[in-house]
């Protein structure tokens, strides 16, 4: 079974761009071509690319897709290094929600500084962005 980018992407749900760049970054397998040059695809490539974009929609950086994509294709391979970027992913999840909860304090400090609508040079908002005061 071959299908070309067009119906792989459909039934992925990535889009004919995107699988083009997963495949200048070497992550999906040149696919075969067809006598009129269209790229054809087959069941692997329809795996490796929900794996990808299972990979993508859990935050993963190309990079370490890369090195799941290693591991998946040594099966006899010990998992420990994927135990730890997984742990390592996990932790930078974990700071990133930390950043995020300050950004939605600011945000709602920021907020708070005009409540009603009014001529834009009263507006407590854009004065609090000049003097830095949404940092308090």
């Amino acid at each position: 079974m071959t299908i070309k980018i067009g119906e792989l992407a459909k039934r992925t749900g990535a889009t004919v761009e995107t699988i083009r760049y997963y495949e200048k970054e070497h992550l999906l397998p040149e696919p075969f071509r067809s006598e009129g040059n269209y790229r054809l695809y087959n069941e692997e490539h329809i795996e490796r690319l929900q794996f990808i974009l299972h990979c993508r929609t859990l935050d993963m950086a190309l990079d370490d897709v890369r090195i799941l994509l290693e591991y998946w294709e040594s099966p006899d391979k010990d998992c420990g290094d994927v135990n730890n970027l997984l742990d390592e992913h996990i932790h930078a999840v974990e700071i990133r929600m930390e950043e995020l909860m300050h950004l939605k304090h600011h945000l709602t400090v920021l907020r708070q500084k005009c409540a009603s609508s009014a001529p834009a040079v009263s507006c407590g908002i854009l004065n609090a962005l000049v003097d830095n005061s949404c940092h308090e």
